[in-house]
């Protein structure tokens, strides 16, 4: 019990600081039913499956001899694969996170979404890691504190550079959330394909950048604060700005599905737990 003590003490001073984040992600958590990870996938595990006809390349040791005595036919009996997975994340850190028109930044709203999904994933028994992070991906809850901290200490920065290098075993999956605004975003998302990762991108919108809902004389600033344009009659420029944005998201969708990737949308105006039950599932499916 000498190792714990410290370890539990960390996780005590680290939980301190979080109270609102943490306890809002899992009561987001909480939403989804959880229970084993349902991968539903042939493999090693003690867990039950089905029961499926005999073939001549199985093993006779796989019978199951009490199902067969109750058919002309002989079955063998499969179980659920659930050998643990690793689920890296990453959350865009550039500054025009921090925009917001409704309730909450996509910063904030993205933060929520990682912590619930990592707790769902925790629960379930699979290991979690944060991108760049000086810590091992873990199933635990220490893991999810450090995760949570990290996050809330992480400046807004430009991110230019996307996700940090990081070694990504084989199987294991990303989750990448931010706004996909950068212009590097896409060169981003080949690199990491290139190295092996395959994932989840989730694109947080706030709902004026999708709807641009202004009109009249208006001034807008980039997120750096370095440029700014002003429009006499902003009204005019309305709906070519949607029909780029719209045609970026789509863009964005389209090179993630090239790639092997699954591409989600949300807006912070929705409720998050859509969101997350798209991801959790997703995740219970394997490449």
């Amino acid at each position: 019990m000498t190792g714990f003590a410290p370890l539990q003490h960390e996780a005590d001073g680290l939980g301190a600081g979080l109270p609102p984040l943490m306890v809002a992600a899992d009561h987001l958590a909480a939403s989804v039913s959880l229970g084993v990870h349902g991968r539903r996938k042939v493999g090693m595990g003690e867990s039950f499956w089905q029961f499926r006809r005999y073939g001549a390349t199985d093993a006779v040791s796989r019978i199951d001899w009490r199902q067969s005595a109750k058919s002309p036919h002989l079955f063998v009996r499969e179980r659920e694969w659930e050998a643990a997975q690793t689920v890296w994340f990453w959350r865009d850190p550039g500054p025009g996170m921090d925009f917001k028109s409704a309730r909450v930044t996509k910063r904030e709203r993205a933060e929520l979404l990682l912590l619930a999904l990592a707790a769902l994933l925790v629960r379930g028994g699979e290991r979690v890691g944060l991108m760049g992070a000086p810590f091992r991906p873990a199933a635990s809850r220490l893991t999810l504190t450090r995760i949570g901290h990290s996050l809330l200490d992480a400046p807004s920065q430009s991110p230019k550079d996307g996700p940090p290098d990081t070694p990504i075993a084989r199987g294991a999956q990303v989750v990448w959330l931010g706004d996909f605004l950068d212009p590097q975003a896409g060169e981003q998302l080949r690199r990491l394909s290139r190295a092996g990762a395959y994932g989840h991108v989730v694109r947080i919108v706030d709902p004026a950048e999708e709807d641009f809902p202004y009109a009249g004389r208006a001034r807008f600033e980039s997120a750096s604060g370095r440029e700014d344009i002003l429009f006499g009659r902003a009204e005019s420029v309305g709906a070519a700005y949607r029909a780029r944005f719209k045609a970026h998201g789509e863009a964005i969708a389209g090179l993630a599905a090239s790639l092997g990737w699954t591409c989600t949308t949300h807006r912070t105006d929705h409720a998050p737990l859509r969101a997350l039950m798209a991801l959790y599932a997703a995740i219970g499916t394997p490449k």
